[in-house]
Formats: structure tokens, sequence, C-alpha cells
């Protein structure tokens, strides 16, 4: 300290400042220098609690995060395929392929769900071509409807089915006159199916359709090309992704339904019950093991969506990146900074 006391002060006496250094104005400056570094040292080390405050927050959200995960997901699917294989692999066997009644239940899974992802593939299309591509009165209120089976309870939707189909309903005496049943049979397991599944194809379409716009098609129209021609050459292509991901999703969805199937199937073992209902009648019955077995097939089930569903998501990621390089392209734009090509 003292030599740097010496080292200041003949510094100022070879610049000849000495008598501007003990001015008052010049000591308020000095002085509001040294606040000023007081301050700006201050604020660093504030900076530095405050990152690693967020640094901490930020680990304590992700524990938080991985641990609601595994308990709410890890370790119930786990236990599951740990009762199911509790006795063996010959007794999960035996408890899937040995029961007629099992059998029939995966059967009707099997049937019933790929007959409702089709059916809602073809209206999810066309209802997504519909709301992007036209602009009517109406169209609003169209695309909130498409989410009522979201908001709806799948119970109510069953029982809306019984009061329309069923024996005594709006259409039942007309069913009964040319001997069709569609309540407590597998037609009424495709509709309570299907209504559940209705948004979600539909649902991920429509942004697409809107993002990639009409201007391929209208160009493909120009040039000669067919309704048909323009589908499967230029919209199909664009969302095969999106498609396959709301394909996926719709048959998650109708694998594991049991709300409204319940209601319109009667629970009749070896007719009309689906895997979950099968699931529930076991467990019912005390013969957990068996109930587990089930419940094991649809878990694996339900893990191949999920695999499939992260690998459609990657591929939907990737076609959505080249988009917006290619726009950014026509309009003379660097996709990763906005500047100007040229």
């Amino acid at each position: 300290m003292a030599s740097n006391s010496r080292w200041k002060k003949s510094l100022l006496n070879f610049f000849h400042l000495e008598h501007y250094w003990k001015h008052p104005l010049f000591s308020a400056v000095r002085r509001t220098g040294q606040r000023l570094a007081r301050g700006l040292r201050q604020w660093s080390h504030s900076l530095s609690k405050a990152a690693t405050a967020t640094r901490l927050s930020e680990l304590l959200l992700i524990a938080a995060a991985v641990a609601s995960i595994g308990l709410l997901i890890v370790v119930p699917l786990a236990s599951v395929f740990v009762a199911a294989f509790a006795n063996g692999p010959r007794a999960w066997w035996e408890a899937i392929a040995h029961d007629p009644d099992t059998r029939h239940a995966i059967w009707l899974s099997l049937t019933v769900a790929p007959v409702a992802v089709a059916f809602n593939t073809i209206f999810g299309i066309a209802a997504a071509w519909l709301v992007a591509r036209f602009r009517f009165p109406g169209r609003t209120l169209l695309v909130s409807l498409f989410d009522v089976p979201f908001s709806v309870s799948p119970v109510v939707a069953g029982l809306a089915l019984v009061l329309i189909f069923g024996r005594q309903g709006l259409f039942g005496p007309t069913l009964a006159t040319f001997g069709a049943k569609v309540i407590f049979a597998w037609p009424g397991l495709v509709l309570a199916t299907t209504f559940v599944t209705l948004p979600m194809v539909v649902r991920e379409l429509i942004p697409v359709m809107e993002a990639i716009g009409p201007e391929e098609e209208l160009a493909a129209v120009s040039l000669g090309a067919n309704g048909w021609q323009v589908f499967w050459r230029i919209t199909l292509p664009n969302i095969r992704w999106a498609l396959l991901h709301g394909i996926v999703l719709a048959n998650a969805r109708a694998m594991g339904e049991f709300g409204a199937v319940y209601v319109v199937s009667g629970h009749i073992a070896g007719a009309t019950d689906t895997m979950p209902l099968r699931v529930e009648k076991l467990f019912q019955e005390y013969r957990t093991p068996a109930s587990m077995a089930v419940a094991s097939v649809l878990a694996g089930l339900a893990l191949v969506t999920l695999v499939a569903k992260v690998v459609i998501e990657r591929q939907l990621e990737a076609e959505s990146k080249e988009l917006e390089a290619a726009r950014a392209s026509d309009a003379g734009t660097d996709p990763t900074t906005g500047g100007d090509l040229s």
C-alpha cells in the first residue's frame, strides 16, 4: 500500500497534477468513480449469486420432473411387467393363450381399433383439408366441435350412443326392423372407439396443412393435375409424418379405451369384452396374475406406441426445419439469422 501511494504521488508530481488532484471537483469525480466501481463489483457478485440460484432452481426442477415421471409412469409400468411375469414366462403365456375369453378380447381389440382408426384417418384428412383450405361461415364452430370428444366424458359418450342406437333409442326400432344390432355388439364398440379418437388425426393435420399452404397444390392444378393426382403426389407426401403421428395417437387411444366401450358393450365375456375390459373383469374375479398378463400386453403396446411417436416427432421436426429453410430461401433470407442472403 505504501509503495502504491509513493508511486501515485510521484506520478502526480511528474505531470504537475498535484493541484488538480486535490481540487474539490476532481475529488467529487474521483469519489463518483469509486462508487461506480464498487457498485459494478456488487452487481457482478449479485449476478454470480443469481446465476448460482438459477442453476440450483434448474437442477431442482429437473429432479422433480424425473422423480414425478419415475413415480407416475416408470414404476407403475415396471410393476405391471413384474407382476405379469412373477410366475415365469410359461404362466404368462398360458394366461394369454389358453383362456378363450382372453383370446377373444385380444382379437376384438385388434379388430375394433384398426377400423376406428381407418375411419378417423379418412375423416381427419377430409376435415383438415376443408378447414385449412377454405374460409366459410361456421368454420370456427366446426373446429371447436372437433374437440368435443376431448371434453366429454367417455361414459357420457357411451350413454349418448345407447340413447341413439339402443333398443329403445332414436334409431332402435328401425335397426330392429332390419335385424341390425349396434349396442352390445361389434358395431357399437367401433362407434364408441371412433368417437373418442375422432380429434386425434384432424388435430394433427390442420396446423401442418395451414403451414404448408395451397401454393404447391394450385401449381399442380394449373399444370393439369386432377384431384387424386394432387392428393397422392403433393398433399399426402407433405402431411405424411403428421398423418402417421395422428394415426399412432388414435391407435393408442383406441387400444386403451375403457369408459365408452364399457357402456356400449354390456361387458360380456367372450363376446364384447376388449382387452381393457378383460383386465378389469379378471381383476374383479381376483385372478390377478391373469389380469396382469393381459395388462402387460396393453403396456407393451403403449411402449411400442411411444417409440413410434418419438421417431415420427423427430421426422416432423426435421421436415419443419426443411420447410422453414425452403421458405427462407424463396424469400431471399438466411433461415438461421433472418438476414438478407444477398
